[in-house]
């Protein structure tokens, strides 16, 4: 299973971070990168610093026949299609796409898998667990939903309708 997680919390030229996110998975597929589930939309309050706009994020899960290398290059160029300008760690953003899980790959060269803070970030979590209920992180062998239980809830994302 390869999981994506998509988020953004700026304007873009497709509109505001919602309509964002559902334009860059329309661009995905496009781009030959099938979207075979990806959960609701929620919004998350911005960290490090509340004073951002908040988050819009999804998780999908994808059907490529790109490498995880290829798919983070496609990833990173359809972020750049969409305005995303890498400045500052945490700076708001048009479009953010994370590269999570590759079939359970464990990898530290030319892209880290899995992403190496997914199970820290409630955000990425809830809607993981949404759209893959039986996905296990790659080196605990723990789900979603364990993953979640130890978190605090500073971040937690809300389901918007």
């Amino acid at each position: 299973m390869i999981l994506i997680a998509l988020g953004a919390n700026l304007p873009s030229a497709a509109g505001p971070p919602a309509a964002t996110l559902e334009a860059a998975t329309a661009r995905l597929e496009a781009l030959g990168v099938k979207i075979l589930a990806r959960s609701h939309l929620y919004e998350t309050p911005s960290w490090p610093d509340p004073g951002q706009p908040a988050f819009v994020n999804a998780v999908a899960v994808v059907e490529t026949t790109l490498q995880p290398v290829e798919l983070l290059a496609l990833l990173h160029g359809v972020e750049t299609a969409f305005g995303r300008m890498r400045s500052a760690p945490n700076a708001a953003r048009t479009l953010d796409i994370d590269l999570l899980d590759y079939d359970g790959r464990v990898m530290t060269e030319g892209v880290v898998l899995p992403h190496p803070r997914m199970a820290t970030r409630s955000f990425v979590l809830v809607p993981l667990a949404e759209v893959a209920p039986g996905w296990r992180h790659p080196l605990t062998g723990q789900g979603a939903g364990e993953l979640l239980a130890g978190l605090a809830d500073r971040d937690a994302p809300k389901q918007l309708a």
